[in-house]
This record gives C-alpha cells, sequence and structure tokens, in this order.
C-alpha cells in the first residue's frame, strides 16, 4: 500500500526537481501559471469506438452541448478527438477527422471556449488550428516537425504525449522499468527541442498512460506503473514544462464505481505537481482540487 513514507523518501530523494518552477502561459486568451494552479482539460469524445460512454457524442450538436457543459463544471479548455486510442476502434481518415472536427473547433472558438484536438495527423492539426483550436494534442511524432511548425504558426500550444511507436494507434510494448521517468525525460528532451526549434513556445509534457500497450494490460501491474509514474512526474520538472496526465480509470479495481477512478488518481498527479488534468469527470476532478487547495489556503 501506498505509505507517507513512500512519498517522504521519494522527496527527499528528488527535492531539487520539486522546487523547480515551469512555464506559464496563456491559452485562449488567458494566462495560466501552473505552479499557482492546475487547469483541468474536459474530454469529448467523437469516436463510437472510446469506452468512456459518458464522453461520447455521436453528433456535432452534441459534442458542442457536452463541452458548455464541461466549461461550465469548471474546465478550462475541451479536448476533442475524432479517433479512438483502442486497438480495435475503427481507423479514421484524416479527411473524416477534420470535417467532424471543424464544425465543432469552430462554434467553441466562436463562444470564447478554448478548444484542444487529440491528432496525431499533420493535416488535421493545421485545419484545426486555421478554425481556431488553441492547442494540439499530439499523440505521436511521426508528423511531429510539419505539426509543431503548425503550431507555431498558429502561436498555439501542444501536449507532447509520450508514444512508444509513430503514433498512439501503432505501437509497439512499453519498456516497463521500476523508475519510467530516465525514458520519458530522454524522449521529452528529444521532442521539446525539436518543438522549440520550429519555434513552440507553449508546451506540455504527458507520459501518455491512458494509451494501448499489449504488455501492459494485467490490471495490478498497469496500475502500479500508473501509480508509480504519477506520483514521480514532478521529477520530469526539471525540463521547465508543465506537465499534462490524462487520469487512469484503474477498471479492474474499481469496477461499478469506475467513474469514481479519476478522481482519487487526481490526488497522486496533484501530489506529482502535474498542470494540466485530462479527465472526463470534471467535477469530481474540480472538487478534488479544490479541496487539496482549501488544505494549502489553511496553511498560509
Amino acid at each position: 500500500m501506498l505509505q507517507l513514507q513512500h512519498l517522504a523518501e521519494l522527496f527527499e530523494s528528488h527535492q531539487a526537481e520539486a522546487e523547480v518552477s515551469v512555464d506559464g502561459f496563456e491559452i485562449g486568451g488567458e494566462f495560466f501559471d501552473f505552479d499557482e494552479s492546475p487547469a483541468l482539460m474536459g474530454v469529448v469524445n467523437l469516436s463510437p469506438g472510446s469506452w468512456y460512454r459518458e464522453s461520447v457524442c455521436l453528433s456535432p450538436e452534441a459534442a458542442i452541448q457536452r463541452a458548455f457543459i464541461l466549461y461550465a463544471e469548471g474546465a478550462n479548455l475541451i479536448d476533442v478527438g475524432a479517433e479512438s486510442t483502442l486497438p480495435n476502434a475503427e481507423r479514421v481518415s484524416a479527411e473524416d477527422q477534420t470535417a467532424q472536427l471543424l464544425p465543432i473547433v469552430s462554434e467553441l472558438h466562436k463562444a470564447g471556449v478554448p478548444a484542444s484536438v487529440e491528432t496525431y495527423e499533420a493535416q488535421v492539426a493545421e485545419a484545426v488550428l486555421n478554425a481556431g483550436a488553441e492547442v494540439i494534442n499530439l499523440t505521436g511524432s511521426e508528423q511531429g516537425a510539419e505539426i509543431y511548425g503548425s503550431v507555431a504558426e498558429h502561436d498555439a500550444a501542444v501536449i507532447i504525449c509520450h508514444v512508444q511507436g509513430p503514433n498512439v494507434r501503432a505501437v509497439g510494448d512499453y519498456p516497463l522499468a521500476e523508475d519510467p521517468i530516465p525514458m520519458l525525460g530522454e524522449y521529452f528532451t528529444r521532442e521539446i527541442e525539436s518543438a522549440t526549434k520550429a519555434g513552440v513556445e507553449k508546451i506540455f509534457i504527458d507520459p501518455g498512460m491512458g494509451f494501448y500497450y499489449a504488455n501492459l494490460q494485467d490490471g495490478e501491474s498497469r496500475v502500479r506503473h500508473q501509480m508509480n509514474t504519477l506520483i514521480n512526474s514532478f521529477r520530469l520538472r526539471s525540463l521547465g514544462r508543465p506537465i499534462c496526465q490524462a487520469l487512469p480509470h484503474a477498471f479492474d479495481f474499481f469496477k461499478n464505481e469506475v467513474r469514481s477512478a479519476e478522481s482519487f488518481f487526481a490526488t497522486l498527479a496533484a501530489l506529482g505537481k502535474t498542470g494540466l488534468f485530462r479527465t472526463h469527470e470534471v467535477p469530481r476532478v474540480k472538487a478534488v482540487l479544490d479541496t487539496l487547495s482549501a488544505f494549502d489556503d489553511w496553511q498560509k
């Protein structure tokens, strides 16, 4: 069981990384200081293959309505994706993704709701940025250089996800290690260098724990890896960039209470100094973060 001494030992071993400041920046006209207050990103899935049923919207109208609800519930921005990351889900062409995404991104932009788009396709990224998307949630490296160029041209932000393969639908096995941070650090160092050379200034880094890897499907092993990554992720702050976490679900443990899982993992992510929480359950996670912040306010 995770206990206080584990956290104490972790902090004592990596206190310097815990005290590093990370870049804040503007998204959609609002400045975010991720050292002071984390941001929430609500999820809208357009693919019927997405397993989190509450986030699935099968029409532009339903997607826009859910986005507005999540925003009203406290999300700072909305992440929209047109293709599931599950291996057996239908593949969606860049053209079809663009056709589905554009009316939603355009409507959110018109309403002043910052939109993020999850994609690994350069064609999709360029189209949604032209329509007003503020963030590209990059789930692949194969077309990274072209996507970084588009992000820089639009003065947008990018979430660099760790993906073990060219994109999230073509991954290899995950190289499991007792300490995942050195491998993640190498990946992000390389990708941050590529992004900054292209002119990107607003960068998040995401360990990519929500993606499907065939060798990481045993429930206990997967959750152990996720928890370990969450509480250790503050060590990546040495790269100077805010950390984004897609909150896990741990269905093997939560079962019928799976909608409560993200709230639990949000606590671990907060201890790991996450700056952007990607969640399907905005009100639940916001309540957790507000409660943790109340303790900090009390100490002051």
